[in-house]
């Protein structure tokens, strides 16, 4: 006796589903084809996606990853589309609600991955520099090896091999030696308070005027910085047709020995460090000398 409103009652629930199934039944192929033509046209939009990026960035990791974005993007606008035409709203509501919610805590939780990742787009598409380029990251010089999406491996010149996150590479300067057509080199050089000024401005233009590599469009600058310890201080200016670094090291070494030799033979000093200590004081720590204790000090220098 139990059973049979049991079964009266499932049976009215299955006639009501049967009877829904039949009223929703062209919706439901409606939503069918819309979520196959959104499948359709998500891989259209993938590929059309990935060859223009491939043609504005040169750059087939950002363009396949940006393509495959493009793609469950379309996905995701018919599968929403096919829900609103089943009469889902509450649910895809609950879908955007979980999405949102779900990306906000992955956020907080991957901020760092994301800004690294963030940082590689940015970088891909505004290519400050490639692989095989000299570079300066956070005042190191390095050879870029690769450059991905998360992070930037770099070999610094004396062999190091280095993997800088993305977001410290955007937002740190950034000098691209290959980049750079022309380079300036700067040597500092001290003469002696005797010497004539005005000569060793002569010498050391002439000194450096036949170095290898450097820019004869452009003059030798010399130029007096201040009057040192024990020197008159000046600054050489050579500007160089190539910034690679092994360039700027052989001519930096090649003008050193250049103006050496040429001051030597034109008996300009290049002065050392000298120290002029006065003994002349009555005093020391603060109790004051007789003339003998002060006599016994000054010899005792002299040894």
């Amino acid at each position: 006796m139990t059973l049979s409103p049991m079964l009266h009652s499932l049976g009215d629930k299955l006639s009501h589903w049967l009877e829904l199934l039949v009223v929703m039944l062209p919706n439901l192929v409606g939503a069918l084809l819309v979520v196959a033509v959104a499948s359709l046209a998500a891989r259209w939009v993938g590929r059309l996606t990935r060859r223009l990026l491939e043609r504005v960035t040169h750059n087939p990791p950002i363009s396949n990853l940006l393509g495959k974005v493009a793609g469950v993007a379309m996905r995701l606008v018919g599968v929403f589309v096919a829900l609103g035409l089943l009469r889902l709203d509450k649910t895809v509501t609950s879908l955007l609600a979980g999405v949102g919610v779900i990306g906000l805590a992955l956020g907080f939780a991957f901020q760092d991955i994301a800004a690294n990742f963030m940082s590689g787009i940015f970088m891909a598409l505004r290519r400050p520099f490639a692989p095989g380029d000299l570079v300066e990251l956070a005042g190191r010089k390095a050879i870029v090896e690769a450059v991905e999406l998360r992070a930037t491996t770099v070999t610094t010149l004396d062999g190091l091999w280095i993997q800088v996150p993305n977001k410290d590479v955007f937002q740190s300067p950034i000098i691209n030696y290959t980049k750079t057509e022309s380079r300036r080199m700067d040597l500092a050089v001290g003469v002696a308070y005797c010497d004539d000024l005005t000569e060793v401005q002569r010498v050391a233009r002439r000194a450096v005027s036949d170095l290898a590599r450097r820019d004869e469009e452009r003059d030798v600058e010399v130029f007096f910085t201040g009057f040192g310890e024990s020197s008159i201080d000046l600054q050489v200016r050579i500007w160089l047709t190539s910034a690679r670094e092994r360039d700027f090291l052989e001519a930096r070494s090649n003008a050193i020995m250049a103006i050496k030799r040429a001051f030597d033979e034109a008996q300009i000093t290049i002065p050392f460090p000298i120290r002029t200590l006065d003994f002349g004081a009555r005093t020391v720590g603060g109790a004051r000398l007789d003339d003998l204790q002060l006599a016994m000090v000054r010899s005792e220098a002299a040894e």
